[in-house]
């Protein structure tokens, strides 16, 4: 899978990488509706799209 899903959280971002196991009952889209804390937005990425350096990880910003 290359979709992550994100969603902005107290300490900056939040990443939910879907497990193969959830997505042969759910979809994407699913698992965000699911797993995303009521009233918080949320994108559905490509995981090229998220950083790979974690350093600074805490300054990610989301952008609706």
């Amino acid at each position: 899978m290359t979709k992550r899903i994100i969603y902005p959280n107290d300490d900056g971002v939040a990443v939910i990488i879907p497990t193969p196991e959830a997505l042969e009952t759910m979809t994407i889209e699913e698992i965000a509706t699911k797993d995303v804390p009521a009233g918080k937005p949320f994108k559905i990425v490509d995981v090229a799209d998220i950083p790979t350096d974690r350093t600074f990880r805490n300054a990610w910003e989301y952008t609706a």
